[in-house]
């Protein structure tokens, strides 16, 4: 089984510093912050476990791993580029997800993110970043064997690359989630050539795509992780995995033009979802305006499922 390396490496208890009501309801919420040491990765990486406030106190056994006691839904939070497993705490995401609580407008779930730097989430075309690997085959496990996870209310969230990452392994893993969201996924609608192209001229985001998707791009292994593929080949699988992606219609990068191609084609697919284009770019003060939709829509999937 998984070694949890410097396990409690920093523990704390993070309370919206305005707009509570009842600071004593918040008492027991806190953030574990840790480190696996990946055998796949041949790396430490870096996560935190974002607790509700009552887990300790729905813990009967604590002497068993994971405690026996209530188990929650998780829900797995996939960084942009450029961010780390911190982004929550350091965006001030969390205080709104904890003013969601409080409104009551949110159950109880356990919230984990990942390190994923800039990866994309995937294996890479070169095989020394298996990043996808690692997250199924070894971070879920070991997290969900140490924590008390309902294994039948997995979600995933993402923004930007995370989004990306969030869709592509809901669509290519979609048995495995309750739910999948993504705030302005990394969706290119650009053709492999085309992306060629701008990344010969160093052009924006395709700069960084030689590292994850080879340089230049290889296009089986491109479309081998495209969410648009990967939603046209695993379309039949989705019935019981809720969908919801948004996007800002002034979005820097297009993404908008591939949310909307995504919808688009789902549609055509008579895959259930739910989209929403908002105003808004591509930037930290459009991600935390809708931060919220995305964590509701978590939440009520959790509660069909339950």
């Amino acid at each position: 089984m998984h070694h949890f390396q410097n396990r409690l490496r920093w523990i704390g208890i993070l309370v919206a510093l305005s707009g509570l009501h009842n600071t004593a309801g918040w008492a027991q919420s806190r953030i574990e912050c840790s480190t696996l040491n990946s055998k796949i990765l041949k790396a430490p990486v870096r996560y935190c476990v974002f607790l509700p406030p009552h887990y300790e106190a729905s813990t009967l056994v604590k002497e068993t791993s994971p405690p026996a006691g209530r188990h929650y839904p998780v829900l797995y939070y996939l960084h942009g580029l450029g961010d780390n497993e911190q982004s929550l705490v350091n965006t001030g995401g969390w205080n709104l997800i904890q003013d969601l609580r409080e409104q009551h407008k949110i159950g109880d779930f356990i919230i984990v993110t990942p390190e994923g730097g800039r990866t994309f989430y995937i294996n890479s075309r070169d095989g020394k970043t298996r990043y996808s690997d690692f997250f199924i085959r070894e971070f879920m496990p070991a997290i969900e064997h140490h924590y008390r996870i309902l294994h039948s209310s997995r979600g995933l969230m993402g923004i930007s690359m995370g989004g990306y990452g969030a869709l592509r392994f809901a669509f290519s893993s979609p048995k495995l989630f309750t739910s999948v969201s993504a705030q302005s996924a990394a969706l290119m609608t650009q053709t492999p050539k085309d992306l060629n192209f701008a990344m010969k001229s160093g052009m924006g985001l395709t700069a960084l795509l030689g590292d994850v998707f080879g340089n230049p791009i290889d296009l089986a292994f491109w479309g081998r992780n495209s969410p648009f593929v990967l939603a046209r080949k695993n379309h039949a699988l989705f019935a019981k995995l809720k969908i919801y992606f948004d996007c800002g219609t002034e979005d820097e990068y297009g993404f908008d033009r591939g949310a909307s191609a995504l919808h688009n084609q789902l549609v055509g697919e008579n895959v259930k979802h739910e989209f929403h284009l908002y105003p808004g770019g591509h930037n930290l003060v459009y991600f935390l305006q809708h931060l919220g939709e995305s964590v509701e829509f978590h939440s009520h999937a959790f509660d069909a499922t339950r």
